[in-house]
């Protein structure tokens, strides 16, 4: 795992049950108040000062607060280089009004071909908590990965400290799916991990009502 807590994998196309999972990569998309889109090596100021440097954000976090500006830069160099990767997705999320300024990040963190599962992570800056950024940013690459990329399971989890971050799985269409005790650590050290999942039938089902 890269020290900025995503996971980056060579290309591939897998064929499950007939059904082709078709990778398309850290494409540009759109809601009502974002864009979300690729980092670029010019965020890397806007990326520490809004998120990464703050101790608040990073604390339920797997990766360490930045020290430094070229921390944010050494990272973004890595983003850049996997973009090229159709299955690398990590997205900056700005508003529209200022789509320069990138406020927090959302990236798929783990995948796995055969069950066709995506796990989300995501951060946003502090100044932005509370206003439905983070799920609307989530729902949109929801919406992207089961509609468009063919995700079969979405999931995602959070510190048991942390529940605000639940309510955002919540919020998304995520259930609720279990408690494991003492299985991952972050910067708070060993913690337990409280688990959410999507089906891709469930999420269609939901649409379609």
């Amino acid at each position: 795992m890269d020290k900025d807590g995503t996971i980056a994998i060579s290309i591939l196309n897998i064929r499950i049950g007939g059904i082709t999972v078709k990778h398309l990569g850290t494409v540009e998309l759109e809601t009502e108040r974002l864009i979300l889109r690729r980092i670029k090596s010019s965020d890397a100021k806007p990326m520490f000062d809004n998120w990464a440097s703050d101790d608040e954000v990073t604390k339920y976090l797997t990766w360490p607060t930045h020290s430094s500006v070229d921390i944010s830069k050494d990272v973004i160099s890595e983003w850049i280089q996997n973009y090229s990767d159709n299955k690398f997705y990590q997205w900056g999320i700005a508003l529209k009004d200022n789509v320069d300024e990138p406020i927090g990040s959302i990236s798929v963190v783990h995948m796995d071909d055969d069950i066709d599962m995506v796990h989300i992570g995501y951060c946003i800056g502090r100044k932005w908590w509370h206003q439905g950024v983070t799920s609307e940013a989530f729902k949109e690459v929801i919406r992207f990965l089961i509609e468009e990329v063919g995700a079969k399971r979405i999931e995602s989890r959070h510190d048991s400290n942390n529940p605000n971050s639940g309510k955002v799985m919540l919020k998304c269409g995520l259930q609720y799916e279990g408690t494991l005790r003492n299985s991952d650590i972050n910067n708070q050290g060993i913690c337990n991990s409280v688990m959410y999942g999507l089906l891709a039938e469930d999420y269609y089902k939901e649409k379609s009502n």
